[in-house]
């Protein structure tokens, strides 16, 4: 299944969650913001969101600094 994933298309599996994604991709769950379809995606919702052919994601990782 197709989505856009920061602006780059990008392949996911059926039944693909977003918490599926980050972990995919290595990103921890507790250090992201994520935006779907212009909207945010609570935290708390990772694991039962369900991505569809078509979603425009945005992953925004927090970095700690100072």
């Amino acid at each position: 299944m197709k989505i856009t994933l920061n602006g780059e298309p990008h392949e996911v599996e059926e039944n693909s969650t977003i918490a599926a994604l980050l972990h995919g991709l290595n990103i921890p769950l507790a250090k992201v913001a994520v935006e779907r379809n212009l909207a945010i995606v609570p935290r708390s919702t990772f694991e039962a969101v369900m991505l569809e052919d078509g979603d425009r994601l945005e992953i925004v990782r927090f970095i700690g600094g100072g």
